[in-house]
Formats: C-alpha cells, sequence, structure tokens
C-alpha cells in the first residue's frame, strides 16, 4: 500500500495529511481558503488519489503561510508514499483544457526539486485567493517531493478556469508519474537511484 500521513506545526500553521496514491479520487480537504480547496480536491479528483488534508493556518495574516506550507506537507507526503520508487512510470506530460484555457503539465519525479511556472495573465483574486500563490504552491511542492515540475500556460481568459485547468492537469500528470508499471525492473534510472 502505497500511503503516507504526514504533520507539520509551526507558529503560522498546523497541517496534518493522509495520503493514498492508488486510491479512488476521494478527498476531504479543509485549509480555511474556499478556492484553494476547491482546487486541492480536483487534484485529487483527477489524479484518482485519496487525500484527507486539514490546515489551520493564520489566515488573519494572509493565505501565503497555508498555501506554501500545504504545498511543503503534500510534496513531503508524495516523497514518502512513493518509497524507493521502484517500478514507477516517472515522467508525464499532460494537456488540460477547461473550457478557454489550455495548460501542459510535465513531471519527473527525478530527486531533482525544480519548477518552470509560465502562467501570465491572472487576476490578482480570485474571490478571495491571491492568485500568485498558486506559483508558491507548486514551488514548495517540488522542493518537497523531489520532482521536476514545469507549468506552462498556452492560453486562457478566465482566471478560474487556468488555475482549475492547472490543477486538474497536475493531478493528472502525478497520476500518470507515480503509476507502477510491471516493464520496469527497479528504479527507472541509469544511476540506479532517484
Amino acid at each position: 500500500m502505497r500511503s503516507a500521513t504526514t504533520n507539520r506545526k509551526t507558529a503560522e500553521t498546523a497541517i496534518s495529511a493522509e495520503l493514498e496514491l492508488d486510491g479512488k479520487g476521494m478527498s476531504q480537504v479543509k485549509t480555511g481558503i474556499g478556492f484553494f480547496d476547491h482546487m486541492l480536491t480536483l487534484m485529487a479528483k483527477h489524479g484518482l488519489f485519496d487525500l484527507m488534508l486539514n490546515c489551520n493556518g493564520d489566515l488573519e495574516v494572509d493565505q501565503h503561510h497555508s498555501v506554501e506550507d500545504t504545498g511543503i506537507v503534500l510534496g513531503q507526503a508524495f516523497k514518502k508514499a512513493l518509497g524507493d520508487k521502484a517500478g514507477i512510470t516517472r515522467y508525464a506530460t499532460i494537456t488540460t483544457p477547461m473550457d478557454e484555457a489550455l495548460s501542459f503539465i510535465s513531471v519527473d519525479i527525478s530527486g531533482r526539486p525544480y519548477l518552470v511556472y509560465h502562467v501570465d495573465g491572472l487576476k490578482d483574486k480570485i474571490g478571495s485567493f491571491d492568485t500568485e500563490l498558486a506559483k508558491e504552491f507548486f514551488q514548495a511542492f517540488a522542493i518537497h517531493a523531489g520532482m521536476t515540475i514545469h507549468i506552462n500556460l498556452a492560453y486562457g481568459e478566465n482566471s478560474h478556469h487556468i488555475i482549475e485547468s492547472i490543477f486538474k492537469g497536475f493531478g493528472r500528470a502525478l497520476d500518470q508519474a507515480v503509476s507502477l508499471n510491471d516493464r520496469i525492473d527497479g528504479i527507472p534510472s541509469t544511476k540506479g537511484s532517484l
């Protein structure tokens, strides 16, 4: 069973997460940020992993700590659930439309954290959500999961649709990259480790 439980408590946030990689897309997400909860729920649904996540953060300051720290905890959970990474597909590239928006997501579970994020033209806010925090989430996730992640927006007009396309695509890319392939013998790297 490829699963993980991760907890993180600081002066700014207290976060707990339970993750099952080979799930059905079931989730219960509570961060106190409605739009972010919606995006994480979509990510789990389309990534077909089960996720229980609770974040109590200092929202009276702003949303930054809650969003970034959630990326840290989820990245750690994915890394832990993957174990030694034997037999995983490792790579995935996904194109995801959402009405007029189209995004491309590429993932490499390489052990080398890196984020490329080319998303322009977003409004400052969607509801109360600061749209610049989407990049902070993916940056924190990439670092703590040890993944290379490329997120590129081809085009789009509606900020909600753009970010929804990205989170759905990220979930789908994670699903493919973490999936087991019985043709892969051991670690999918000529180095012998990831």
